[in-house]
């Protein structure tokens, strides 16, 4: 691949509204480039050097096999979701003659940026169809965004100095019209819909969208702020990485897991503490009949890279960082530790991370919460707990984490596609 990654990021993150719009991505983008999408259900009838990739709602696996009998594994996994605010299964009320919609948080997204903004909506639907199937539909409805409205500053003198928590059921509300018109909100809410969709509505998954799109900013143009950089930086990284690779190996299994469900917790059918990986790479090791024994030693030989972005040292809260280990914006790939193992990152997986980085002259630096607050999670500790390979977890530093618009230097996303590429060809 040729992509100019910066410009190609921003392309993926204005396509990318939602977990199901990155999936559908990453899978559009595989296919181009030769991989063979499988399903789930569908027996498989895998070949040694050939390339695939199956998903699994917004999880999506992709995978290059060697030429020959696998003996490890080289595994690059990130998330498509990011904190939101998703819409309830009837979201619209009115409220005297005024239409909103009802939502409530996923994950942990600062409420507060998500406030007098222009927020689209987007996610999928479920159709039914004439002939009793249901169809998945993706929709983002950005030529129709709605807002949260607050108070005038008037009517609310303190909310600069002594701000009041956001009822999340209460005030949370995007304003959608001036008027319902007399009808009863089930059917706003479909008339909402109507340029999407005609059919059976039967379901749906939807969020609302921050329509700002993602722009470089900053002195001499180093900065990149965008929604969903946490942690679609991480996952397009890693896909341009697998894509890069085009010499196929001979004995390593080079594979990129896009996670969905991470910012809740995992524990879903499609989220990493789901048999998802397991069973794929389960699956690679019958087609070479490897058997338990060799499945066990292949395991054992490989190397998992978690990769979810990180907390950059902000001086102006100094307070709230070890300054020793806080990352640095534009000072290259930050390698995650906690006692705890919230983060998998242990010193032989760390060393052999820094080896790489070194050898490939990529700028690297060290991660530690402050001892007195609590550590965030990944993936990381999951896959490794589930699978027993070796992991570690690293990153890039940013800004404005979980806000309606995120920050990253943009020399650390061109750090990270390198030390990924070099760490699957490794």
């Amino acid at each position: 691949m040729n992509y100019a990654p910066l410009q190609d990021l921003i392309l993926f993150l204005q396509s990318s509204p939602t977990p199901w719009h990155a999936v559908s991505q990453i899978g559009l983008r595989l296919a181009q480039q030769d991989f063979t999408p499988l399903e789930e259900g569908e027996k498989w009838d895998l070949k040694p050097g050939e390339r695939y990739f199956v998903e699994r709602g917004g999880s999506l696996c992709a995978f290059t096999l060697p030429k020959n009998t696998p003996v490890r594994s080289t595994i690059l996994a990130s998330h498509t979701d990011s904190p939101a605010l998703k819409l309830k299964p009837h979201p619209l009320f009115v409220e005297e003659g005024i239409p909103f919609l009802r939502v409530e948080s996923y994950g942990s997204p600062i409420i507060s940026t998500w406030i007098n903004r222009d927020l689209a909506i987007g996610g999928r639907l479920l159709v039914g169809t004439p002939d009793g199937e249901i169809e998945e539909k993706l929709i983002y409805l950005d030529q129709t965004p709605v807002l949260i409205p607050t108070l005038a500053i008037h009517l609310d003198r303190e909310q600069n100095d002594k701000p009041k928590p956001v009822s999340k059921q209460d005030h949370l509300c995007p304003l959608l019209g001036i008027e319902a018109k007399g009808k009863d909100p089930d059917s706003l809410f479909h008339d909402l819909l109507k340029p999407v969709v005609t059919d059976n509505l039967l379901g749906f998954d939807l969020y609302l969208v921050p329509c700002d799109a993602p722009r470089i900013i900053g002195q001499n143009s180093s900065l990149l702020a965008s929604y969903r950089l946490d942690n679609l930086v991480s996952a397009h990284a890693s896909l341009l990485a697998l894509l890069a690779t085009d010499k196929i190996p001979e004995e390593t299994i080079q594979m990129a897991i896009f996670w969905n469900h991470e910012e809740i917790g995992s524990q879903t059918d499609e989220g990493a503490s789901s048999p998802f990986f397991l069973d794929v790479m389960t699956r690679i090791s019958l087609s070479f009949k490897l058997g338990e024994e060799n499945f066990i030693r292949l395991k054992r030989h490989s190397q998992l890279i978690s990769i979810d972005l990180a907390h950059a040292y902000h001086p102006l809260h100094k307070k709230k960082y070890d300054s020793n280990n806080a990352p640095r914006m534009g000072k290259g790939i930050v390698i995650k530790h906690n006692a705890n193992q919230r983060y998998a990152t242990q010193g032989l997986t760390s060393a052999h991370l820094v080896q790489t980085c070194q050898k490939e002259n990529i700028p690297y630096q060290d991660f530690a919460c402050h001892s007195d607050l609590p550590c965030g999670s990944t993936v990381g500790a999951l896959t490794a707990t589930r699978t027993g390979i070796p992991t570690v977890d690293i990153g890039l530093a940013q800004l404005s984490m979980h806000a309606a618009r995120e920050l990253i230097a943009v020399e650390d996303h061109h750090t990270l596609c390198r030390l990924l590429k070099a760490l699957l060809l490794k």
